[in-house]
Protein backbone atom coordinates (compact mmCIF):
# COMPACT_ATOMS: atom_id res chain seq x y z
CA UNK A 1 0.00 0.00 0.00
CA UNK A 2 1.31 3.43 -0.94
CA UNK A 3 -0.77 6.57 -0.88
CA UNK A 4 -0.11 9.45 -3.25
CA UNK A 5 -1.67 12.45 -4.96
CA UNK A 6 -2.36 13.35 -8.58
CA UNK A 7 -2.97 17.03 -9.36
CA UNK A 8 -4.78 17.47 -12.66
CA UNK A 9 -3.71 20.93 -13.83
CA UNK A 10 -6.15 20.69 -16.73
CA UNK A 11 -9.00 20.97 -14.24
CA UNK A 12 -7.61 23.24 -11.49
CA UNK A 13 -9.31 26.67 -11.51
CA UNK A 14 -7.24 28.23 -8.73
CA UNK A 15 -10.17 28.64 -6.35
CA UNK A 16 -8.05 27.93 -3.24
CA UNK A 17 -10.75 25.71 -1.77
CA UNK A 18 -8.05 23.12 -0.98
CA UNK A 19 -6.02 25.70 0.93
CA UNK A 20 -9.05 26.82 2.91
CA UNK A 21 -10.20 23.28 3.67
CA UNK A 22 -6.70 22.35 4.85
CA UNK A 23 -6.51 25.37 7.14
CA UNK A 24 -9.92 24.56 8.58
CA UNK A 25 -9.21 20.86 9.06
CA UNK A 26 -5.88 21.39 10.83
CA UNK A 27 -6.29 24.88 12.34
CA UNK A 28 -3.33 26.11 10.30
CA UNK A 29 -2.40 29.66 11.44
CA UNK A 30 -2.49 32.68 9.15
CA UNK A 31 0.82 33.21 7.36
CA UNK A 32 1.74 29.55 6.86
CA UNK A 33 0.24 26.85 4.64
CA UNK A 34 0.21 23.08 4.41
CA UNK A 35 -1.18 23.31 0.90
CA UNK A 36 -1.43 26.32 -1.39
CA UNK A 37 -2.01 27.18 -5.03
CA UNK A 38 0.89 28.81 -6.82
CA UNK A 39 -0.21 30.99 -9.73
CA UNK A 40 2.00 31.89 -12.67
CA UNK A 41 1.13 34.06 -15.67
CA UNK A 42 2.74 33.13 -18.97
CA UNK A 43 2.77 34.75 -22.36
CA UNK A 44 2.60 38.28 -23.73
CA UNK A 45 -0.52 40.42 -23.72
CA UNK A 46 -3.05 39.72 -25.14
CA UNK A 47 -1.96 36.07 -25.60
CA UNK A 48 -1.55 35.13 -21.96
CA UNK A 49 -2.66 32.36 -19.65
CA UNK A 50 -2.64 31.76 -15.92
CA UNK A 51 -1.30 28.47 -14.60
CA UNK A 52 -2.39 26.96 -11.29
CA UNK A 53 -0.30 24.41 -9.40
CA UNK A 54 -1.22 22.95 -6.04
CA UNK A 55 1.88 22.80 -3.82
CA UNK A 56 2.33 20.65 -0.72
CA UNK A 57 4.35 17.82 0.79
CA UNK A 58 5.27 15.25 -1.86
CA UNK A 59 5.22 12.31 0.62
CA UNK A 60 8.49 11.08 -0.84
CA UNK A 61 9.43 7.43 -0.79
CA UNK A 62 12.98 8.50 0.10
CA UNK A 63 12.05 11.49 2.24
CA UNK A 64 15.11 13.64 3.11
CA UNK A 65 13.16 15.36 5.91
CA UNK A 66 12.78 11.99 7.67
CA UNK A 67 16.44 11.17 7.18
CA UNK A 68 17.70 14.42 8.71
CA UNK A 69 15.20 14.72 11.59
CA UNK A 70 17.20 14.12 14.80
CA UNK A 71 14.29 12.98 17.00
CA UNK A 72 12.10 10.93 14.63
CA UNK A 73 9.47 13.66 14.80
CA UNK A 74 9.03 12.96 11.08
CA UNK A 75 8.42 9.39 10.00
CA UNK A 76 7.03 7.34 7.12
CA UNK A 77 3.95 5.25 7.88
CA UNK A 78 3.43 1.77 6.47
CA UNK A 79 1.00 3.23 3.91
CA UNK A 80 3.67 5.63 2.59
CA UNK A 81 2.32 8.78 4.24
CA UNK A 82 5.03 11.05 5.69
CA UNK A 83 3.60 12.12 9.04
CA UNK A 84 4.96 14.09 12.00
CA UNK A 85 4.75 14.15 15.78
CA UNK A 86 4.89 17.71 17.06
CA UNK A 87 5.52 16.47 20.62
CA UNK A 88 8.96 15.15 19.56
CA UNK A 89 9.97 18.16 17.41
CA UNK A 90 12.73 20.40 18.75
CA UNK A 91 12.30 23.10 16.10
CA UNK A 92 15.79 22.69 14.59
CA UNK A 93 14.47 23.45 11.07
CA UNK A 94 16.71 20.78 9.55
CA UNK A 95 13.69 19.23 7.84
CA UNK A 96 12.93 22.56 6.17
CA UNK A 97 16.45 22.69 4.77
CA UNK A 98 16.25 19.08 3.61
CA UNK A 99 12.93 19.35 1.79
CA UNK A 100 13.50 20.36 -1.86
CA UNK A 101 9.82 21.34 -2.14
CA UNK A 102 9.52 23.94 0.66
CA UNK A 103 6.68 21.89 2.15
CA UNK A 104 7.47 22.38 5.85
CA UNK A 105 7.08 25.38 8.10
CA UNK A 106 7.42 26.26 11.77
CA UNK A 107 3.99 26.64 13.33
CA UNK A 108 4.01 30.07 15.05
CA UNK A 109 1.71 28.78 17.80
CA UNK A 110 3.55 25.56 18.73
CA UNK A 111 7.06 26.45 17.53
CA UNK A 112 7.30 23.01 15.94
CA UNK A 113 7.53 21.84 12.34
CA UNK A 114 4.36 21.00 10.44
CA UNK A 115 3.26 20.13 6.91
CA UNK A 116 0.62 18.27 4.92
CA UNK A 117 0.20 14.83 6.50
CA UNK A 118 -2.33 13.55 3.95
CA UNK A 119 -5.04 14.06 6.58
CA UNK A 120 -3.83 10.79 8.10
CA UNK A 121 -6.53 10.94 10.81
CA UNK A 122 -9.16 10.90 8.06
CA UNK A 123 -7.45 8.10 6.13
CA UNK A 124 -7.43 5.97 9.29
CA UNK A 125 -11.26 6.08 9.42
CA UNK A 126 -11.80 5.51 5.70
CA UNK A 127 -12.19 9.13 4.57
CA UNK A 128 -10.33 11.08 1.90
CA UNK A 129 -8.15 14.13 2.64
CA UNK A 130 -10.13 17.33 3.18
CA UNK A 131 -8.68 18.98 0.07
CA UNK A 132 -9.88 16.10 -2.11
CA UNK A 133 -13.41 16.30 -0.74
CA UNK A 134 -13.73 20.04 -1.24
CA UNK A 135 -12.19 20.42 -4.73
CA UNK A 136 -15.09 21.45 -7.03
CA UNK A 137 -13.36 20.22 -10.21
CA UNK A 138 -11.99 16.91 -8.91
CA UNK A 139 -8.53 18.21 -9.74
CA UNK A 140 -6.97 16.50 -6.70
CA UNK A 141 -7.04 12.70 -6.76
CA UNK A 142 -5.80 10.61 -3.83
CA UNK A 143 -5.61 6.93 -3.08
CA UNK A 144 -3.51 3.78 -2.98
CA UNK A 145 -1.23 3.86 -6.03
CA UNK A 146 -0.45 0.15 -5.70
CA UNK A 147 -4.12 -0.87 -5.96
CA UNK A 148 -4.89 -1.22 -9.67
CA UNK A 149 -8.61 -0.66 -9.06
CA UNK A 150 -8.17 2.88 -7.69
CA UNK A 151 -8.64 5.97 -9.83
CA UNK A 152 -5.17 7.27 -9.00
CA UNK A 153 -3.51 4.02 -10.13
CA UNK A 154 -5.43 4.08 -13.40
CA UNK A 155 -4.54 7.73 -14.04
CA UNK A 156 -0.86 7.04 -13.42
CA UNK A 157 -1.03 4.09 -15.81
CA UNK A 158 -2.51 5.95 -18.77
CA UNK A 159 -1.57 9.64 -18.32
CA UNK A 160 1.76 11.39 -18.79
CA UNK A 161 2.71 12.88 -15.42
CA UNK A 162 5.40 15.16 -14.04
CA UNK A 163 6.98 15.48 -10.62
CA UNK A 164 8.88 18.34 -9.10
CA UNK A 165 12.68 18.11 -9.02
CA UNK A 166 13.09 14.44 -10.02
CA UNK A 167 16.86 14.96 -10.03
CA UNK A 168 16.79 15.03 -6.22
CA UNK A 169 16.11 11.30 -6.13
CA UNK A 170 13.43 11.61 -3.45
CA UNK A 171 10.87 9.59 -5.46
CA UNK A 172 7.99 12.02 -4.79
CA UNK A 173 4.47 10.62 -4.68
CA UNK A 174 2.80 13.82 -5.83
CA UNK A 175 2.21 13.77 -9.60
CA UNK A 176 0.99 16.48 -11.96
CA UNK A 177 -1.01 16.04 -15.15
CA UNK A 178 -0.65 18.85 -17.69
CA UNK A 179 1.91 20.73 -15.61
CA UNK A 180 4.04 23.52 -17.05
CA UNK A 181 7.74 23.74 -16.24
CA UNK A 182 7.52 27.44 -15.37
CA UNK A 183 5.04 26.60 -12.65
CA UNK A 184 6.86 23.61 -11.15
CA UNK A 185 10.41 24.98 -11.39
CA UNK A 186 11.03 27.62 -8.68
CA UNK A 187 13.90 29.21 -10.62
CA UNK A 188 11.80 29.69 -13.77
CA UNK A 189 9.95 32.64 -12.22
CA UNK A 190 11.60 35.12 -9.85
CA UNK A 191 9.87 36.15 -6.65
CA UNK A 192 8.52 39.58 -7.47
CA UNK A 193 7.07 40.89 -4.22
CA UNK A 194 4.25 40.51 -1.76
CA UNK A 195 1.31 38.79 -3.41
CA UNK A 196 -2.41 39.26 -2.90
CA UNK A 197 -3.76 37.74 0.36
CA UNK A 198 -0.56 36.03 1.41
CA UNK A 199 1.28 38.59 3.56
CA UNK A 200 3.09 37.24 6.60
CA UNK A 201 1.02 38.45 9.54
CA UNK A 202 1.84 36.19 12.47
CA UNK A 203 5.44 35.14 11.90
CA UNK A 204 6.79 31.66 11.54
CA UNK A 205 9.20 31.24 14.42
CA UNK A 206 12.12 33.24 15.69
CA UNK A 207 13.46 33.79 12.16
CA UNK A 208 10.35 35.68 11.00
CA UNK A 209 12.01 39.01 11.74
CA UNK A 210 14.80 38.04 9.36
CA UNK A 211 12.49 37.22 6.44
CA UNK A 212 13.92 38.40 3.18
CA UNK A 213 12.60 41.55 1.57
CA UNK A 214 11.28 40.38 -1.74
CA UNK A 215 12.34 41.99 -4.98
CA UNK A 216 10.31 44.36 -7.13
CA UNK A 217 9.07 46.58 -4.30
CA UNK A 218 9.57 50.28 -3.71
CA UNK A 219 12.96 51.24 -5.19
CA UNK A 220 13.14 48.05 -7.24
CA UNK A 221 10.27 49.33 -9.38
CA UNK A 222 12.32 52.38 -10.28
CA UNK A 223 15.25 50.15 -11.17
CA UNK A 224 13.01 48.05 -13.39
CA UNK A 225 11.73 51.16 -15.14
CA UNK A 226 15.28 52.23 -15.85
CA UNK A 227 15.93 48.79 -17.31
CA UNK A 228 12.80 49.26 -19.42
CA UNK A 229 14.24 52.50 -20.71
CA UNK A 230 17.22 50.57 -22.06
CA UNK A 231 15.09 47.72 -23.38
CA UNK A 232 12.76 49.94 -25.32
CA UNK A 233 15.54 52.26 -26.47
CA UNK A 234 14.12 55.52 -25.15
CA UNK A 235 12.45 57.03 -22.14
CA UNK A 236 9.66 58.06 -24.47
CA UNK A 237 8.29 54.52 -24.38
CA UNK A 238 7.79 54.86 -20.62
CA UNK A 239 6.27 58.31 -21.01
CA UNK A 240 3.86 57.07 -23.67
CA UNK A 241 2.70 53.95 -21.85
CA UNK A 242 2.91 55.15 -18.25
CA UNK A 243 4.79 53.43 -15.41
CA UNK A 244 2.26 50.62 -14.87
CA UNK A 245 2.07 49.75 -18.56
CA UNK A 246 5.86 49.76 -18.75
CA UNK A 247 6.04 47.27 -15.88
CA UNK A 248 3.55 45.08 -17.72
CA UNK A 249 5.72 45.28 -20.83
CA UNK A 250 8.79 44.25 -18.87
CA UNK A 251 7.15 41.37 -17.06
CA UNK A 252 5.14 40.27 -20.05
CA UNK A 253 8.27 39.09 -21.79
CA UNK A 254 8.57 36.11 -19.42
CA UNK A 255 6.50 34.06 -17.00
CA UNK A 256 5.86 35.71 -13.64
CA UNK A 257 4.38 34.70 -10.32
CA UNK A 258 1.17 36.38 -9.30
CA UNK A 259 0.35 34.33 -6.20
CA UNK A 260 2.60 32.29 -3.95
CA UNK A 261 3.21 31.26 -0.36
CA UNK A 262 5.03 33.78 1.89
CA UNK A 263 8.80 33.66 1.93
CA UNK A 264 10.12 31.93 5.06
CA UNK A 265 13.31 33.97 5.07
CA UNK A 266 16.65 32.76 6.41
CA UNK A 267 15.95 29.61 8.42
CA UNK A 268 19.43 29.16 9.89
CA UNK A 269 20.67 32.59 10.90
CA UNK A 270 23.68 33.97 12.77
CA UNK A 271 23.43 31.32 15.48
CA UNK A 272 24.34 28.56 13.01
CA UNK A 273 27.15 30.59 11.45
CA UNK A 274 28.53 31.32 14.93
CA UNK A 275 28.20 27.70 16.03
CA UNK A 276 30.20 26.47 13.02
CA UNK A 277 32.81 29.11 13.92
CA UNK A 278 33.07 28.26 17.65
CA UNK A 279 33.11 24.55 16.82
CA UNK A 280 36.10 25.12 14.54
CA UNK A 281 38.02 26.86 17.31
CA UNK A 282 37.15 24.16 19.84
CA UNK A 283 38.27 21.30 17.58
CA UNK A 284 41.37 23.16 16.38
CA UNK A 285 42.42 23.99 19.94
CA UNK A 286 43.16 20.31 20.51
CA UNK A 287 44.19 19.21 17.02
CA UNK A 288 46.91 21.85 16.60
CA UNK A 289 49.09 20.81 19.60
CA UNK A 290 48.28 17.12 18.98
CA UNK A 291 49.64 17.33 15.41
CA UNK A 292 52.75 19.12 16.71
CA UNK A 293 53.49 16.26 19.11
CA UNK A 294 52.54 13.55 16.62
CA UNK A 295 55.04 14.68 13.98
CA UNK A 296 57.62 16.13 16.35
CA UNK A 297 57.30 19.61 14.87
CA UNK A 298 57.11 21.23 18.33
CA UNK A 299 56.96 20.21 21.97
CA UNK A 300 54.08 22.06 23.68
CA UNK A 301 54.58 22.43 27.42
CA UNK A 302 52.02 21.90 30.18
CA UNK A 303 50.79 25.48 29.89
CA UNK A 304 49.91 24.95 26.21
CA UNK A 305 48.10 21.74 27.17
CA UNK A 306 46.01 23.58 29.75
CA UNK A 307 45.21 26.26 27.18
CA UNK A 308 44.28 23.53 24.70
CA UNK A 309 41.81 21.85 27.06
CA UNK A 310 40.46 25.15 28.35
CA UNK A 311 39.90 26.65 24.89
CA UNK A 312 38.37 23.41 23.67
CA UNK A 313 35.86 23.27 26.53
CA UNK A 314 35.06 26.99 26.47
CA UNK A 315 34.26 27.12 22.76
CA UNK A 316 32.55 23.73 22.91
CA UNK A 317 30.23 25.14 25.57
CA UNK A 318 29.61 28.18 23.36
CA UNK A 319 28.81 25.81 20.49
CA UNK A 320 26.22 24.01 22.59
CA UNK A 321 24.63 27.26 23.72
CA UNK A 322 24.37 28.52 20.14
CA UNK A 323 22.84 25.22 19.00
CA UNK A 324 20.20 25.48 21.71
CA UNK A 325 19.55 29.14 20.89
CA UNK A 326 18.77 28.22 17.29
CA UNK A 327 16.07 25.75 18.32
CA UNK A 328 12.47 26.93 18.30
CA UNK A 329 11.87 24.48 21.15
CA UNK A 330 15.07 25.00 23.18
CA UNK A 331 13.72 23.21 26.27
CA UNK A 332 13.67 19.98 24.25
CA UNK A 333 17.34 20.07 23.24
CA UNK A 334 18.07 16.90 25.24
CA UNK A 335 15.73 14.96 22.91
CA UNK A 336 18.67 14.79 20.50
CA UNK A 337 20.49 12.54 22.98
CA UNK A 338 17.54 10.79 24.63
CA UNK A 339 15.27 10.25 21.60
CA UNK A 340 17.83 9.97 18.82
CA UNK A 341 17.35 9.11 15.19
CA UNK A 342 20.75 7.67 14.34
CA UNK A 343 20.40 8.39 10.63
CA UNK A 344 20.63 12.13 11.33
CA UNK A 345 24.04 13.77 11.44
CA UNK A 346 22.63 16.22 13.97
CA UNK A 347 22.41 13.29 16.41
CA UNK A 348 25.86 11.97 15.49
CA UNK A 349 27.25 15.46 15.94
CA UNK A 350 25.47 15.89 19.26
CA UNK A 351 27.01 12.71 20.61
CA UNK A 352 30.41 13.66 19.17
CA UNK A 353 30.26 17.02 20.95
CA UNK A 354 29.26 15.32 24.20
CA UNK A 355 32.07 12.77 23.91
CA UNK A 356 34.58 15.49 23.02
CA UNK A 357 33.66 17.47 26.11
CA UNK A 358 34.02 14.37 28.29
CA UNK A 359 37.40 13.46 26.80
CA UNK A 360 38.79 16.98 27.24
CA UNK A 361 37.67 16.88 30.87
CA UNK A 362 39.32 13.48 31.32
CA UNK A 363 42.56 14.77 29.79
CA UNK A 364 42.56 17.77 32.08
CA UNK A 365 42.04 15.47 35.05
CA UNK A 366 44.87 13.17 33.92
CA UNK A 367 47.20 16.15 33.47
CA UNK A 368 46.32 17.55 36.92
CA UNK A 369 46.97 14.26 38.71
CA UNK A 370 49.97 13.32 36.56
CA UNK A 371 48.44 10.17 35.11
CA UNK A 372 50.82 9.99 32.18
CA UNK A 373 49.83 6.41 31.30
CA UNK A 374 46.32 7.63 30.40
CA UNK A 375 47.24 10.72 28.45
CA UNK A 376 48.54 8.99 25.30
CA UNK A 377 45.43 6.85 24.81
CA UNK A 378 43.09 9.66 25.75
CA UNK A 379 44.89 12.00 23.34
CA UNK A 380 44.39 9.65 20.40
CA UNK A 381 40.71 9.15 21.21
CA UNK A 382 40.22 12.90 21.66
CA UNK A 383 41.95 13.67 18.35
CA UNK A 384 39.66 11.31 16.47
CA UNK A 385 36.54 12.77 18.09
CA UNK A 386 37.83 16.33 17.58
CA UNK A 387 38.18 15.64 13.84
CA UNK A 388 34.60 14.33 13.78
CA UNK A 389 33.41 17.44 15.61
CA UNK A 390 35.24 19.59 13.06
CA UNK A 391 33.67 18.00 9.98
CA UNK A 392 30.31 16.48 10.96
CA UNK A 393 28.42 19.64 10.00
CA UNK A 394 29.48 19.08 6.39
CA UNK A 395 27.59 15.78 6.41
CA UNK A 396 24.62 17.42 8.12
CA UNK A 397 24.55 20.06 5.39
CA UNK A 398 24.80 17.31 2.79
CA UNK A 399 21.59 15.83 4.23
CA UNK A 400 19.92 19.21 3.60
CA UNK A 401 19.07 18.22 0.03
CA UNK A 402 17.03 21.34 -0.56
CA UNK A 403 20.24 23.42 -0.64
CA UNK A 404 22.31 22.37 -3.65
CA UNK A 405 25.42 24.40 -2.77
CA UNK A 406 25.84 22.45 0.48
CA UNK A 407 26.23 19.23 -1.49
CA UNK A 408 29.84 20.14 -2.32
CA UNK A 409 32.21 17.17 -1.88
CA UNK A 410 34.87 19.52 -0.47
CA UNK A 411 32.78 20.90 2.37
CA UNK A 412 34.29 18.46 4.89
CA UNK A 413 37.80 19.53 3.82
CA UNK A 414 36.68 23.16 4.06
CA UNK A 415 35.62 22.66 7.71
CA UNK A 416 38.67 20.63 8.73
CA UNK A 417 41.01 23.26 7.28
CA UNK A 418 39.09 25.97 9.11
CA UNK A 419 39.58 24.07 12.37
CA UNK A 420 43.35 24.01 11.86
CA UNK A 421 43.36 27.69 10.90
CA UNK A 422 41.20 28.61 13.90
CA UNK A 423 43.33 26.59 16.34
CA UNK A 424 46.60 28.08 15.12
CA UNK A 425 45.11 31.59 15.10
CA UNK A 426 43.77 31.21 18.65
CA UNK A 427 47.18 30.06 19.96
CA UNK A 428 48.86 33.01 18.23
CA UNK A 429 46.61 35.36 20.18
CA UNK A 430 47.34 33.43 23.38
CA UNK A 431 51.05 33.94 22.59
CA UNK A 432 50.62 37.47 23.89
CA UNK A 433 50.04 36.08 27.39
CA UNK A 434 52.20 32.95 27.50
CA UNK A 435 55.55 31.84 26.13
CA UNK A 436 55.33 28.48 24.40
CA UNK A 437 58.86 28.63 23.08
CA UNK A 438 60.40 29.57 19.74
CA UNK A 439 59.76 26.17 18.16
CA UNK A 440 56.07 26.36 19.12
CA UNK A 441 55.59 29.82 17.60
CA UNK A 442 57.48 28.79 14.46
CA UNK A 443 55.25 25.74 14.16
CA UNK A 444 52.11 27.89 14.51
CA UNK A 445 53.41 30.27 11.86
CA UNK A 446 54.04 27.56 9.27
CA UNK A 447 50.84 25.69 10.14
CA UNK A 448 48.83 28.87 9.59
CA UNK A 449 50.69 29.54 6.33
CA UNK A 450 49.92 26.09 4.97
CA UNK A 451 46.31 26.00 6.19
CA UNK A 452 45.61 29.41 4.60
CA UNK A 453 46.99 28.02 1.35
CA UNK A 454 44.78 24.95 1.62
CA UNK A 455 41.83 27.17 2.45
CA UNK A 456 42.30 29.32 -0.65
CA UNK A 457 42.61 26.23 -2.86
CA UNK A 458 39.44 24.78 -1.33
CA UNK A 459 37.51 28.02 -1.85
CA UNK A 460 38.76 28.19 -5.41
CA UNK A 461 37.57 24.64 -6.06
CA UNK A 462 34.16 25.22 -4.42
CA UNK A 463 33.45 28.38 -6.38
CA UNK A 464 35.03 27.87 -9.80
CA UNK A 465 34.44 24.24 -10.72
CA UNK A 466 31.40 23.42 -12.80
CA UNK A 467 28.43 23.07 -10.50
CA UNK A 468 26.08 20.11 -10.99
CA UNK A 469 22.91 22.19 -10.70
CA UNK A 470 21.73 25.64 -11.71
CA UNK A 471 20.92 26.56 -8.09
CA UNK A 472 24.46 25.72 -6.90
CA UNK A 473 25.84 27.87 -9.69
CA UNK A 474 23.55 30.72 -8.72
CA UNK A 475 24.87 30.64 -5.16
CA UNK A 476 28.45 30.68 -6.45
CA UNK A 477 27.64 33.73 -8.58
CA UNK A 478 25.93 35.34 -5.59
CA UNK A 479 29.17 34.96 -3.63
CA UNK A 480 31.63 36.00 -6.33
CA UNK A 481 29.58 38.53 -8.31
CA UNK A 482 26.40 39.30 -6.36
CA UNK A 483 25.30 40.57 -2.99
CA UNK A 484 28.01 38.73 -1.02
CA UNK A 485 30.91 39.64 -3.30
CA UNK A 486 32.13 42.63 -1.25
CA UNK A 487 32.13 40.66 1.97
CA UNK A 488 33.77 37.71 0.22
CA UNK A 489 36.60 39.58 -1.48
CA UNK A 490 37.09 42.21 1.23
CA UNK A 491 36.33 40.24 4.39
CA UNK A 492 37.22 36.66 3.48
CA UNK A 493 40.00 36.85 0.88
CA UNK A 494 41.75 40.13 1.76
CA UNK A 495 41.13 40.56 5.49
CA UNK A 496 40.97 36.91 6.47
CA UNK A 497 43.67 35.37 4.26
CA UNK A 498 45.97 37.70 2.32
CA UNK A 499 46.65 40.34 4.99
CA UNK A 500 47.42 37.66 7.63
CA UNK A 501 49.93 36.12 5.21
CA UNK A 502 51.60 39.50 4.88
CA UNK A 503 51.66 39.98 8.66
CA UNK A 504 53.17 36.55 9.18
CA UNK A 505 55.90 37.27 6.64
CA UNK A 506 56.74 40.54 8.40
CA UNK A 507 56.38 39.18 11.94
CA UNK A 508 59.91 37.73 12.42
CA UNK A 509 58.64 36.24 15.68
CA UNK A 510 56.94 39.46 16.81
CA UNK A 511 54.02 38.27 19.00
CA UNK A 512 51.94 41.39 18.31
CA UNK A 513 52.02 40.89 14.54
CA UNK A 514 51.34 37.19 14.89
CA UNK A 515 48.42 37.87 17.23
CA UNK A 516 47.04 40.43 14.75
CA UNK A 517 47.31 37.85 11.97
CA UNK A 518 45.48 35.32 14.14
CA UNK A 519 42.68 37.75 14.95
CA UNK A 520 42.16 38.57 11.27
CA UNK A 521 42.13 34.87 10.36
CA UNK A 522 39.40 34.23 12.92
CA UNK A 523 37.41 37.14 11.55
CA UNK A 524 37.80 35.79 8.01
CA UNK A 525 36.63 32.35 9.10
CA UNK A 526 33.48 33.81 10.61
CA UNK A 527 32.76 35.81 7.45
CA UNK A 528 33.23 32.64 5.38
CA UNK A 529 30.87 30.58 7.52
CA UNK A 530 28.29 33.38 7.48
CA UNK A 531 28.31 33.46 3.68
CA UNK A 532 28.35 29.67 3.27
CA UNK A 533 25.41 29.26 5.67
CA UNK A 534 23.25 32.15 4.50
CA UNK A 535 23.75 32.45 0.73
CA UNK A 536 22.33 29.02 -0.24
CA UNK A 537 19.18 29.81 1.73
CA UNK A 538 18.37 32.69 -0.59
CA UNK A 539 17.54 30.31 -3.43
CA UNK A 540 13.74 29.77 -3.54
CA UNK A 541 12.56 26.17 -3.19
CA UNK A 542 9.05 26.73 -4.55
Amino acid sequence: MKYGFVIDNRKCIGCHACTTACKSEHDVPVGVNRTWVKQVEKGEFPDTRRLFSVMRCNHCTDAPCVEICPTEALYIRKDGIVDFDKDRCIGCKSCMQACPYDALYIDPETSTAAKCNYCAHRIDVGLEPACVNVCPEHAIISGDMEDETTEIAQLLARQAVNVRKPEKGTQPNLFYIGADEVSLNPTATPRTGEYLWNGQTTGVGHFAKEAEKLAFSNGDVITSLLEAEKQYSSAGEIAKNGPQKSIELIMGKEAKRVYDTPDKGILWGWEVSAYVFTKAISAGAFLVPFIALLFGWANPDAAISWWSYGLGLFFLTATGILLIMDLDQPKRFFYVLLRPHWGSWLVKGGYAITAYGGLLTALGTALYFGWDFLQMWLSWMTAIVAAIVAVYTAFLFAQAKGRDFWQSPTLAIHMLVHSLMAGAAAFMIIGLFTNGGADWMTYLKYLLFSSIGMNLVTLLFELTTTHPTVDAGRVSNMITKGQYSKLFYGGVILLGNLIPVGLLIMSAGNPMLMAAAGALVLLGIYFTEHIWVEAPQRIPLT
